[in-house]
């Protein structure tokens, strides 16, 4: 087996590329340029085609099929034996990029990008103690495997077995942890996995929920909470003086609610994490917001704007001073649409400056401040200061009360193009939530130039897409935006890939208000919100419910999904 193995891999590297030229795949100046830069960089032929984006990982795996005459596994539709997943350590997996998929006639077959690497064929023989049989895979599709597969659980129960406090520890809120305790290497070794498997599955949250009889450990993807694992009663406190000291927080303070921040870096990702405890029936609660710092910013295309939305948008955000406004729930990504706007403005010729409550990404070329509430500048105090500093620009993080609220507007209306965040159910909901805070209708017809209400929803997983019929009850809802015009629905089976959800990853749903001179009139005239949203429609504007069905059409979600999220929103 070695022998015929090692014959492949020496002369793998010619046939491979020979055979993709021969399929159509790779031309043969395209060839020898990467065999160029394949002797220069000592490395192999398929990184630096996939490098140099020559061949896509699908058509690599294939021809690698072919001239190996392996199989070809389709990780989106096998499910990985959680037993294999003991014999290859996820340290393994990931150098060599190949999970362990199942154990056949006493063989571990494996999938693999390069089933033609004796070493890494070796080194899992070594570690498994079995006879292992190669197959082909996707690289991209094995990587997701190995995210999705190799669960931190099991690593968790290692160290807390190491990790025995002593009962009475726990018996009364009034005991402390004591710092020495907090310091030991199983506590501190579980905070990081816990923090490393979210960043690895795309979770946005954690939430530590003390429960009776367990420590409950969820993780929110994709907007939607999942169960990760459970710990013993025990670990809780702990678990959260660690967290506690990670974030700058009193330990000793159990009964009033705190907040923080701490950097991580966790397997080459950098993540800021921000933290909130609150004091619940059986003990504190945590919730921790990671924001990966690998995570490129979104332009606005890229957000799930429909092409006449995104016009809409745009044409706003060209006016030269004024107030806009993206309002939604928490999660429903305000925050990015907010940075995707700045990433649209001219930063050479103007003075954009923001004030943040946490600054969560850094741009080049802006002035970027932070809320310090033990220095007396907020929201409101931090504005006011940002005036005197000739702003073209001002971001404002969120308008969350009165202070705040009348000074943005008196911004707007002093030449400055300002942007914010505010909570409310929609656009017209704004307006109202302006006059709440104290805003005079007058100054808000004067300075708000247009407001864009936002929800995320989940797309349909592209690996296990299919077509379906939905419920009476979805078909029904389908039926009130469009009537009789009923598309082919999609849905997703689910798959390894989406972790069996039929889901992966998020777009947005978006309703865009600009304020036209009827609708002026109308808000100094005293006009309800049912007149406004009627004028609004007049002049075109989609709601979120519409949007939403037009990407149901679109085959991007399904109506379950929108029925979720915005179908209560008019």
């Amino acid at each position: 087996m070695d022998d015929s193995s090692a014959t492949v891999g020496t002369s793998r590297r010619k046939g491979l590329g020979e055979m993709l030229v021969e399929v159509g795949m790779l031309s043969s100046e395209q060839l020898e340029r990467a065999l160029d830069l394949q002797a220069k960089n000592n490395c192999k032929l398929s990184e630096i085609l996939l490098e140099q984006k020559m061949v896509t990982g699908e058509d690599m795996a294939m021809a690698l099929s072919l001239q190996l005459n392996m199989p070809l596994i389709d990780l989106k539709l096998h499910i990985v034996d959680p037993e294999t997943l003991r014999l290859v350590p996820e340290r393994t997996a990931r150098k060599h990029t190949l999970i362990p998929l199942d154990v056949v006639a006493n063989s571990l077959v494996v999938v693999m990008a390069d089933p033609g690497d004796i070493r890494a064929i070796e080194d899992v023989a070594a570690q498994s103690k079995m006879r292992i049989e190669p197959a082909v895979g996707i690289p991209s599709d094995i990587q997701e495997a190995i995210n999705l597969n190799y669960k931190v659980s099991g690593e968790i129960e290692k160290e807390m077995r190491q990790f025995a406090p002593q009962p009475e520890a726990t018996e009364s809120p009034t005991v402390s942890i004591s710092e020495d305790i907090v310091a030991q290497t199983p506590i501190v070794r579980t905070v990081d996995l816990l923090i490393a498997q979210a960043l690895k599955q795309r979770c946005s949250d954690i939430h530590i929920e003390p429960q009776e009889d367990r420590l409950r450990i969820r993780y929110r993807i994709d907007g939607v909470l999942r169960d990760a694992m459970s710990l013993p009663t025990t670990t809780l406190e702990p678990l959260i003086s660690r967290v506690k000291i990670m974030a700058d927080m009193n330990i000793t303070e159990k009964r009033r609610p705190q907040d923080g921040m701490f950097p991580v870096r966790i397997e080459g990702k950098d993540a800021d994490v921000r933290v909130a405890t609150y004091e619940t029936a059986y003990g504190e609660t945590v919730v921790m917001r990671l924001l990966d710092k690998s995570f490129s910013l979104f332009e606005l295309p890229e957000l799930g704007f429909l092409p006449d939305s995104l016009k809409k948008y745009r044409e706003i955000l060209t006016s030269p001073f004024g107030m806009i406004l993206i309002t939604g729930p928490t999660g429903s990504g305000k925050t990015t649409t907010l940075y995707a706007s700045i990433g649209e403005l001219d930063r050479k010729e103007r003075n954009i400056i923001t004030i943040e409550d946490p600054i969560e990404y850094r741009f080049a070329d802006i002035k970027q401040t932070q809320v310090n509430i033990k220095a007396g500048l907020t929201f409101a105090t931090g504005l006011r200061a940002l005036m005197r500093l000739d702003p073209d620009v001002i971001l404002v993080g969120e308008i969350r009360d009165t202070d705040t609220a009348k000074t943005a507007v008196q911004a707007a209306l002093t030449g400055h193009l300002v942007l914010s965040s505010i909570h409310a159910n929609d656009t017209v909901g704004v307006l109202f939530r302006l006059m709440d805070l104290g805003v005079e209708p007058f100054l808000i017809s004067s300075a708000l130039v247009g407001v864009v209400a936002q929800r995320m929803i989940r797309r349909i997983c592209p690996h296990c897409r299919e077509r379906y019929t939905p419920p009476e009850d979805q078909l029904h809802a389908y039926s009130l935006e469009f009537g009789d015009d009923t598309p082919t629905f999609f849905h997703g089976f689910g798959c390894n890939l989406c972790g069996d959800t039929g889901y992966l990853k998020r777009t947005g749903v978006f309703e865009i208000l600009r304020l036209s001179a009827d609708i002026r009139r109308l808000l100094l005239a005293g006009a309800g919100p049912d007149e406004l949203r009627a004028q609004a429609l007049q002049e075109g504007m989609i709601t979120l419910r519409h949007d939403g069905m037009l990407k149901v059409k679109e085959g991007g979600t399904t109506v379950q999904e929108v029925m979720r999220n915005v179908f209560s929103i008019g």
